[in-house]
């Protein structure tokens, strides 16, 4: 018996027993095993975890809300709510968030929609910022999976953060023009990027750099990025490395400026555009996926309401 059936025995072979290579097969059979686990079952691990990696199936639809109704609320696996579309990805973020611990940190994969959705959604998502809990999010441009072209957002959350001088900011880095194109359907990240990308972060948290990624490659993108600036009155350009936002790369905003812009999380918002840059056409094209995305979520909510309205103004009109 595993580890996760001996902690919950009705979990006991219910479970998968191997899932090595997650094909999309398995995975429909995954979710179908998962389906068939009492929604009453609260697992030991419930707000135990120091970190939690993930990379859900996005937009999944059909949720039955019912069934989740006994988990919502403080102290439970839907802490914010439930969406009152079908959409799941708001769901699987507060599953994510209500796995920490106290100072335990998420990060996993996302569709861009999640980020902007409108409606219940975006309340979900105000209140799980307003929550402290948001650390890092990054936009990544398309094509970097195998089986999906579509652009998506990393989502870093950090419950520990409440506590430190990040509490009210959230760090937007935009990934987008980061990447190698290694044949012609497909891109990457190279090993100096992954460490430019991460260090960035560490430099935002204030954290000790660690370029056991990336190298020499990685120290010299930093130091072209971060360095003092003298135009800033900054020295000579020399010394100690320290975060700054950059126009088109990385912005630390505020919640203040997170409210102004209807509880976004979309990178893009914050911060904009380099200097002499221009939008190509490869960025117009992931910037039309996410809206066609964003699209879709909307069109899912309004045959939501076509018929709650019609009956109302049936109603109306037979008053």
């Amino acid at each position: 018996m595993r580890e996760i059936e001996r902690h919950n025995p009705p979990l006991a072979g219910v479970l998968p027993k191997t899932y090595n290579l997650f094909t999309s097969t398995l995975l429909k059979e995954l979710l179908k095993k998962v389906s068939e686990i009492p929604a009453t079952l609260d697992y030991d691990a419930f707000g135990e975890f120091d970190f939690v990696l993930a990379n859900p199936p996005l937009n999944v639809n059909a949720v039955d809300r019912e069934r989740l109704a006994d988990m919502v609320g403080a102290g439970r696996r839907f802490p914010f709510g439930l969406p009152r579309t079908d959409n799941a990805n708001s769901l699987w973020i507060q599953l994510f968030y209500s796995a920490l611990n106290s100072h335990g940190r998420a990060g996993f994969v996302m569709a861009n929609s999640a980020s902007d959705a409108r409606s219940s959604e975006q309340e979900l998502r105000r209140k799980l910022i307003e929550a402290r809990a948001v650390d890092v999010m990054v936009a990544v441009g398309p094509n970097m999976f195998y089986t999906v072209t579509l652009p998506c957002t990393l989502w870093f959350l950090d419950k520990g953060k409440a506590k430190t001088a990040r509490a009210d900011s959230v760090l937007f880095i935009d990934a987008r023009h980061i990447y190698r194109q290694f044949d012609r359907a497909h891109r990457d990240w190279t090993p100096a990027q992954i460490g430019f990308i991460a260090n960035l972060v560490r430099l935002y948290r204030g954290e000790a750099l660690d370029l056991t990624v990336g190298g020499s490659e990685t120290a010299t993108r930093l130091r072209e990025t971060f360095s003092p600036s003298p135009l800033a009155g900054e020295g000579r350009g020399e010394g100690e490395l320290r975060y700054r936002d950059v126009p088109g790369l990385c912005k630390a905003a505020t919640l203040a400026e997170i409210e102004a812009q209807g509880w976004s999380l979309n990178p893009g918002r914050y911060v904009g555009v380099a200097p002499g840059q221009n939008v190509s056409d490869e960025d117009f094209k992931g910037q039309l996926e996410t809206l066609n995305e964003e699209l879709e979520v909307l069109n899912a909510q309004a045959r939501e309401l076509e018929p709650i309205i019609a009956a109302n103004v049936a109603q109306i009109i037979e008053a």
